[in-house]
């Protein structure tokens, strides 16, 4: 090992050049002018890993853009690990926010600021160049390994959830290796083993069949604004629990050992809340705030909407009024389930004076990896290593729908090993990515492999 690690040390700046290139193509998926700049990444994508030594390589096409896959299955009785990241990235919009073109890479204070920098060009970027300094040095793998890169990650993954359904025996692996999260603190390796799930509705509730005159209608006629505020406001208890019947029939307990992993973490409540500019945090009574984050499941408006919101005056009672809701559910919680017991719920709260419409927009599955997975194991081992710290464990309260497509239709364990930081300002302008952090993935990587094939 210390043969490949002495190699991707004096390899280190000529890796940052190839980032640099990879940076450059600027391939944003949500926009149709970019089509041509994301199937040049693919295939660009596709030359890399013939390049580091993958002996199979195919460009999958799909309704959307296409998918990149490798292997190199050379190691007959050992594991085989299939890892995952995607080319395509957020747009950089607001350009006049950016301090240096988001699409020209730059090094400076220790980082390298473009687009895609952190997600996920940088964070995957570490798997080829380790792949590849274990044939420049050793001449082989400690393991198998499959690579399978999206561009669609950013509109939904739509094609690669389809892929995955229909190609289980091509895919088919020991453990998929992901790095598309966070460290829970710099220079602090970190291992993510549980993300909540997703549940989404827009609600809409109709009163009179037009605006009215809020002089000569009101006080005569229900306001849907009023009304829909009403509904909202009985979504929670003076506890800050959620009241929907049944919402909280099948949440999993956290284990003994995980809340004395939570305590190891030295979480402070009051840098959180300094963080996101509140004076007192507020949640579910009885629960610490990452249990409260990472463990509970939760109900959130997310925009509400109707009436005259224009510049001056306007006395209008208006016709309709809006609301997006959101729901973070945590393992054993059934999105469809609590859709309809939710629908069910609004609207025998809802008074006969107005008219509500629930609907479903989109749902995703929670996941959790079993937290003495051996894959987790070996990934942890391998952080440590690297980074000459013990690896820390964490949930993490956003989604990533792919990471359950993955332990669904694979039957196998996903490591989340995060590279980047929080403070990355991945999705907003001057995005970068920490280079020790880029240095010390290259070891983890590295680490990984080897650690993977003695289980």
């Amino acid at each position: 090992m210390q043969e490949v690690i002495s190699y991707l040390k004096n390899n280190f700046d000529s890796y940052i050049e190839e980032l640099k290139e990879y940076l450059r193509i600027r391939s944003i998926s949500a926009t149709a002018e970019n089509k041509d700049d994301m199937l040049h990444c693919a295939d660009y994508v596709a030359e890399k890993l013939r390049t580091i030594g993958m002996n199979r390589v195919e460009i999958f096409s799909t309704d959307g853009y296409p998918l990149v896959y490798g292997e190199w299955l050379g190691q007959p009785g050992k594991p085989t690990v299939l890892i995952y990241g995607h080319y395509d990235v957020q747009p950089a919009d607001p350009l006049e926010l950016w301090t240096s073109d988001p699409f020209e890479p730059v090094v400076r204070d220790g980082k390298i600021w473009a687009r895609g920098a952190d997600d996920n060009k940088g964070q995957h970027f570490v798997y080829l160049k380790s792949v590849e300094a274990f044939f420049k040095t050793i001449g082989t793998l400690p393991v198998n390994i499959k690579f399978l890169f999206e561009g669609e990650e950013e509109i939904g993954s739509e094609s690669i959830t389809k892929f995955l359904t229909e190609n289980h025996e091509l895919l088919k692996c020991d453990a998929v290796l992901i790095s598309d999260t966070s460290m829970y603190g710099p220079e602090i390796p970190t291992i993510t083993y549980a993300l909540r799930g997703l549940l989404y509705f827009e609600i809409e509730v109709t009163g009179p069949d037009k605006d009215l005159h809020s002089g000569s209608f009101g006080g005569a006629v229900a306001n849907p604004i009023n009304e829909l505020s009403k509904l909202i406001s009985k979504l929670h208890d003076k506890n800050g629990k959620v009241t929907v019947p049944g919402f909280y029939r099948d949440v999993q307990n956290i284990t003994k050992a995980e809340k004395e992993n939570f305590k190891r973490l030295k979480f402070s409540d009051k840098k959180y809340a300094k963080e996101v500019g509140v004076k007192e945090l507020y949640g579910e009574k009885g629960y610490t705030t990452l249990e409260r984050l990472w463990t509970r499941p939760t109900l959130d408006c997310n925009g509400i909407f109707g009436g005259f919101t224009g510049e001056g005056a306007k006395t209008v009672l208006p016709s309709k009024a809006s609301a997006k809701l959101s729901m973070r559910l945590v393992p054993n919680q059934k999105p469809i389930k609590i859709a309809n017991d939710f629908t069910k719920y609004i609207k025998s709260l809802a008074p006969k004076s107005i008219k509500v419409d629930v609907k479903m927009l989109h749902f995703g599955l929670p996941a959790v990896v079993p937290f003495g997975s051996k894959a987790l194991k070996a990934g942890a081992e391998a952080a440590s290593k690297a980074f000459g710290k013990k690896t820390v464990f964490t949930r993490e309260g956003g989604s990533i729908p792919i990471v359950v497509d993955f332990m669904e239709n694979l039957n196998a364990p996903v490591v989340m090993l995060g590279l980047g930081l929080d403070s990355d300002d991945i999705h907003s302008p001057n995005e970068h990515f920490h280079l020790v952090n880029f240095e010390k993935g290259l070891y983890a990587a590295s680490y990984f492999f080897d650690e993977f094939s003695k289980i």
